[in-house]
């Protein structure tokens, strides 16, 4: 990653990260209800959760979990997430396997990408289900923010892979960040300034994943790099026009911010703002009518509510089976703060909603 990174905000994403795991990271440990281990899948870090097999059972089902962080934080080993994936895997009845993905500064996109896709594809080998009791049939991939799109990006690369026997049978994304195209949609105007996640700092998440100039921060947020005289942009405006992918509760008297002249030069200079790998949004609708059914949550008070409403919408269109669950009192992060001293009612309504579709459906 470039040095100003370095200077400016990988610093103190460095040390609250370090905290973080200082404090917080769990080791493997395994009780009588669920056994944990940490394994490594084809060079990527997992940690996998085993409840007990009972007498007349043959196979379980299975979730596949990408924790979220902005691409930079948090870990499969924290707290947090070690009890989301415990609860889980009881509730379930499901092996589950955490995938603890490289951060940013120490890679950069694609890498996330890469670890979250090869950890996958190992997992989903006959022989490597077969190791864990797993029934090919009844596969999930899920995550949370980034760990969402992580999801969705690695589930719409398995749907190209002619060769794969086994697949997802089902995709669930939790307040998923699905584009960088538009700063301006209604939930990034109406909660810019909400806590747990400013536009801004998503904006700065943004480049830092990328590995773009923090100087062009200001530009995105304006929507330089994607105004009308930007040609890169315009074979994908139609796939985030929100103005009829988002319904008019969610629109109110928002207006599109569109510039007539921007600067294209953002794009050359970061052009993964354009790759459907780091903004599964901009899939093309062949791409989209390949994906196995599909949950996505969405927060009211979250800059990434409109993200996964309008993926809900082109999944929909391109005939997809879709439950969007909308909460309309809860926040960007808040199903994973569900044990004390964050135990928030929020939290334990999304993760019931969640878990139980999820039991429905796997």
């Amino acid at each position: 990653c470039h040095l100003i990174h370095y200077l400016r905000l990988s610093h103190h994403l460095i040390v609250l990260n370090y905290l973080i795991c200082t404090f917080d990271k769990l080791k493997s440990v395994s009780s009588e209800d669920i056994k944990i281990t940490d394994a490594v899948f084809d060079g990527v870090e997992v940690r996998v959760f085993e409840p007990p097999a009972k007498p007349d059972e043959r196979l379980k089902r299975s979730v596949v979990y990408i924790h979220g962080g902005g691409w930079a934080l948090a870990s499969a080993r924290t707290s947090l997430y070690n009890n989301l994936c415990r609860t889980m895997a009881e509730s379930l009845n499901a092996v589950v396997v955490s995938v603890e993905y490289r951060l940013v500064p120490e890679v950069c996109f694609p890498e996330q990408f890469y670890d979250a896709l090869r950890a996958t594809k190992h997992f989903l080998q006959p022989e490597v289900l077969a190791e864990y009791s797993v029934d090919p049939s009844r596969i999930a991939i899920s995550g949370d923010s980034a760990g969402g799109n992580l999801a969705a990006a690695v589930c719409q690369q398995l749907s190209k892979e002619e060769h794969l026997t086994i697949r997802p049978k089902l995709q669930a994304l939790i307040y998923p960040v699905l584009q960088a195209f538009d700063f301006n949609t209604p939930s990034y105007q109406q909660n810019m300034n909400m806590p747990i996640l400013r536009r801004s700092v998503m904006i700065n998440y943004w480049i830092y994943y990328l590995n773009g100039n923090y100087d062009l921060a200001h530009s995105l947020l304006i929507n330089n790099h994607t105004a009308l005289d930007v040609g890169q942009a315009v074979s994908f405006r139609g796939h985030l026009n929100w103005t009829s992918l988002l319904p008019s509760s969610f629109k109110k008297d928002y207006k599109p911010v569109i510039q007539t002249t921007g600067k294209a030069e953002i794009i050359q200079e970061i052009p993964a703002l354009l790759d459907v790998r780091a903004v599964p949004l901009l899939a093309e609708n062949e791409t989209l009518g390949l994906q196995p059914k599909t949950y996505i949550l969405t927060c009211e008070n979250d800059v990434l509510r409109d993200d996964g409403v309008m993926y809900a919408k082109r999944l929909e269109n391109a005939g997809v089976e879709v439950t969007l669950d909308h909460f309309h009192d809860c926040f960007h992060g808040c199903m994973i703060f569900t044990i004390w001293p964050t135990d928030f009612s929020a939290g334990i309504q999304t993760r019931t909603s969640y878990i139980k579709w999820l039991d429905e459906n796997l």
